[in-house]
């Protein structure tokens, strides 16, 4: 156990340090390709010829690559607080290399940026085994996730088409939100991408499914909007406000289309993928107690008679049933409070970043 968590800790701090120089390496030939040609902030992809910009590429490849196996090694409990000091690694590297400044906010916000990732994670609910990319295909024409994927569409153009002329070069929202929006999408395809491999490896060969391609597809498509508008944002604005800022919205969107994807959060994917019926079992399933009219008039709302605290045992039986239950009962809205408590958090830092402290 040792020997595996040591494996997933380094693999993490190699992760977080690849993640958080690729930014600026991806800055410095950014800055490079613009000297000889129109800048990326201005639509210029002269950066496509520049080696440097695609040594930061791999390194960020890499990075990603090393972040998912340290998975397999060590517990979530590790590796995301590791993970999520790649913000800092930019932020420190943009400060000695770039000669960027951050403010105190800003660096305020890296620190919310962690712990939000960190709690999040501590209290994500299972994931679902998916067998097929049929299923998973099920899952994304759903009503809901349809509604998802057309506001965010719909978003994505209104910020491309209306936003980024206006308020491209001057408010780092525009930018960095349509790589966040596009780039929900982008997980979702890329998830469902990765499960046809999987399964094509374990010998069910899923290439014959045009739901593969389909998502193939739109994951090429989000990818290259994804990196263009994710340029023009570290062209224009400083690298160690792009990052802390992306890594948020990028994070609080992909989960948002997960939850809406996988219905996760609902009673009824805690109960049947989180264990939540397990914290139930001690009174709910045992028939010994539904059948005590303590508990029945639990559940039906009926005033319980006195003859049943004739006893001070009968009384600490109520008593402690009751107990039982009611922590049986919050269970699922305690996860939904701490989720909806992190969202909170997360938009008002957005906000704040927004309107307030990263006006350049």
């Amino acid at each position: 156990m040792y020997s595996s968590n040591l494996k997933g800790f380094i693999l993490a701090m190699v992760s977080s340090a690849f993640i958080g120089s690729s930014f600026i390496i991806k800055k410095k030939g950014l800055r490079k390709a613009g000297v000889n040609g129109p800048r990326a902030s201005s639509g210029g992809y002269g950066y496509l010829l520049e080696p440097l910009w695609w040594v930061g590429m791999l390194t960020m490849i890499i990075g990603e690559i090393s972040n998912f196996v340290a998975y397999i090694y060590a517990p979530a409990v590790l590796v995301t607080p590791l993970g999520a000091l790649s913000i800092i690694v930019s932020a420190v590297l943009a400060h000695f290399m770039l000669k960027e400044k951050l403010q105190k906010m800003g660096m305020l916000g890296c620190l919310l940026c962690i712990v939000g990732s960190t709690i999040i994670v501590l209290h994500a609910p299972e994931e679902r085994s998916i067998s097929s990319v049929e299923e998973i295909w099920e899952l994304a024409t759903q009503p809901a996730f349809l509604l998802y994927t057309a506001s965010a569409i719909a978003t994505a153009l209104v910020l491309i088409l209306y936003c980024a002329p206006r308020y491209g070069q001057t408010n780092i929202i525009v930018y960095i939100g349509i790589c966040s929006v596009i780039g929900s999408l982008t997980v979702m395809s890329i998830k469902a991408i990765g499960i046809a491999i999987k399964l094509t490896l374990e010998g069910t060969n899923q290439a014959k499914y045009f739901q593969t391609w389909i998502f193939a597809m739109v994951a090429i498509t989000c990818i290259i909007i994804q990196l263009n508008y994710l340029n023009m944002a570290l062209d224009t604005f400083n690298t160690a406000i792009v990052s802390p800022i992306y890594y948020a919205l990028f994070t609080s969107f992909t989960i948002l289309a997960s939850a809406i994807m996988f219905k996760i959060y609902t009673p009824h994917y805690l109960q049947k993928y989180h264990g939540t019926s397990k914290a139930m079992g001690n009174c709910g399933s045992r028939k010994m107690k539904m059948n005590h009219p303590l508990a029945l008039s639990q559940f039906s709302g009926k005033t319980i008679s006195s003859k049943y605290f004739t006893t001070g045992h009968q009384l600490l039986d109520f008593v402690s049933f009751v107990d039982r239950a009611s922590r049986s009962r919050s269970t699922i809205c305690q996860c939904q409070i701490k989720a909806l408590v992190i969202f909170v958090l997360g938009f008002l830092c957005f906000f704040s970043f927004s309107f307030k402290l990263f006006k350049l």
